[in-house]
C-alpha cells in the first residue's frame, strides 16, 4: 500500500524556484531518504509534505487523503495531517518530563488518561527508556533525547514519520550507534518514514530507497546498492562514495564502453549517457576499486607514489598523474615505500560521463 504520494510538486521562494516538479512515492513499511547537497531542495520537500511550506503547484496525498492540491488550490493544515515529526533539534520541552513530552500528542487528541499512560510506557519500553519517564531532557544524553523525540512522533501511530536529519546533533561515535538503533526500530515496528540527511552513509544504512536531489529535481533514485553501484549521471557518481576523477577526451565508443585518454594514459570504462568521440569527459572510479599490481594489466597506469596516510583500518596511498594535474587515491593494508607502482582501474568499475557543460 502507498502511504505517501508527491506528484509534480513545485515550490518557490520569491523568484527562486526550489522544487521543480518533484514526484515520489513512499510505500507502507518503507524508509526513503532524501539525500543531496545544501540547497538541493531535500529539506524543503520534507517541510512541504509536513505542511510547513506552501507549494505553488502539484499534489500531495497521504493515504487516501489529498492534503495539498495546486489545482484547484486546497490545503490541509500541518496539525491535521497526522504525521510524526522528528526535528533536527529534537524540539523537546525542557520543563516537561520524558513522559510528558511523549504524551503531549495524545493529550492534544484528548485520549483518556489511562490509555495515555499505557501507550506512552509501551513506547518508552520499545525505545529503551522505560525507567526514564520522570527525568527531564537536560538529564538525558544526546542519544536519549533523540529517542524521546522519536517516541513523541510514534506514540499516536501516524501513517508516516518525517525525520529531519535526526542524527546530525550526535557525535560521530554515537551517530553510528544511533544509526543501528534507528534501523532496528524501523524494521521491528514496520515504520513508513521519509528522512532528510546529508550523510550518504546514514542514508545507505537506514534506507530502502534513496532519492538524490540536485537543484530542485530528483537526479536519480533507487536502492542504496543501485545508487552506489550503477550511477546514471556524473553528479550521482561523484556524490556517492569516495572517488577518483580523471579528466580527458573520449577517443572510442564501442558497445556501451568508452575509451578516455589523458596526457600520458588511456583507460576503458562504462560509457554514460551522451558520451561521444572527441568529447571532453570525466572518468569516475571508487577509491576502493583501484588496486596495485606487480604484473602488467589491462586498464592500468604506472605512477609514482607521493605519500601514504594511515587511517587505522587501512592505508591510503596518493599518486600524482604524469602530465595531468590531479591525484589518485588507493587503499591498501600495509605501509609502502615511495616508488613507482602499477595502478589497476577495472573497466567495469570505471564510469565515463560527458564533462559538465559539454554537449550531450
Amino acid at each position: 500500500m502507498i502511504e505517501l504520494v508527491v506528484d509534480n510538486l513545485h515550490l518557490t521562494y520569491g523568484d527562486n524556484p526550489v522544487l521543480k516538479g518533484v514526484s515520489m512515492q513512499l510505500k507502507r513499511g518503507e524508509v526513503v531518504s532524501l539525500l543531496g547537497p545544501s540547497g538541493s531542495g531535500k529539506t524543503t520537500l520534507l517541510r512541504a509534505v509536513a505542511g510547513l511550506e506552501k507549494p505553488s503547484q502539484g499534489r500531495i496525498t497521504i493515504g487516501s487523503n489529498v492534503v495539498y492540491d495546486g489545482n484547484p488550490r486546497s490545503e490541509v493544515p500541518a496539525e491535521e495531517r497526522n504525521l510524526g515529526l522528528v526535528f533536527q533539534s529534537y524540539a523537546l520541552w525542557p520543563h516537561k518530563t520524558v513522559f510528558e513530552n511523549v504524551a503531549y500528542p495524545l493529550k492534544l487528541r484528548k485520549v483518556a488518561s489511562a490509555e495515555i499512560a499505557q501507550r506512552v510506557q509501551t513506547v518508552l519500553d520499545q525505545l529503551g527508556l522505560g525507567k526514564l519517564g520522570k527525568r527531564h531532557p537536560h538529564q538525558l544524553s544526546g542519544g536519549q533525547q533523540q529517542r524521546v523525540a522519536i517516541g513523541r512522533a510514534l506514540v499516536y501511530n501516524p501513517p508516516v514519520i518525517l525525520l529531519d536529519e535526526p542524527l546530525s546533533n550526535l557525535d560521530a561515535k554515537l551517530r553510528e550507534e544511533a544509526r543501528v538503533f534507528l534501523r532496528e526500530l524501523i524494521v521491528k515496528l514496520g515504520l513508513s518514514a521519509l528522512m532528510v540527511t546529508h550523510d550518504q552513509n546514514e542514508a545507505m544504512a537506514i534506507s530502502d530507497r534513496i532519492l538524490l536531489l540536485n537543484n530542485g529535481v530528483i537526479e536519480q533514485q533507487g536502492t542504496p546498492q543501485e545508487m552506489y553501484s550503477t550511477p546514471s549521471t556524473l553528479f550521482t557518481a561523484e556524490f556517492m562514495g569516495s572517488n577518483n576523477r580523471l579528466h580527458g577526451n573520449v577517443t572510442e565508443v564501442v558497445d556501451g564502453k568508452a575509451r578516455i585518454e589523458g596526457a600520458s594514459w588511456a583507460l576503458w570504462g562504462k560509457a554514460g549517457h551522451g558520451v561521444a568521440v572527441g568529447q571532453p569527459a570525466t572518468a569516475v572510479i571508487r577509491v576502493e576499486s583501484l588496486r596495485l599490481s606487480d604484473q602488467p594489466q589491462d586498464n592500468s597506469m604506472e605512477l609514482p607514489m607521493l605519500t601514504s596516510m594511515y587511517l587505522g583500518d587501512r592505508w591510503e596511498y596518493l599518486f600524482h598523474t604524469q602530465g595531468d594535474d590531479f591525484v589518485l587515491r588507493v587503499y591498501g593494508t600495509q605501509p609502502r615505500s615511495e616508488q613507482i607502482y602499477r595502478l589497476v582501474l577495472p573497466a567495469e568499475q570505471l564510469w565515463i560521463f560527458p564533462k559538465s557543460g559539454s554537449p550531450g
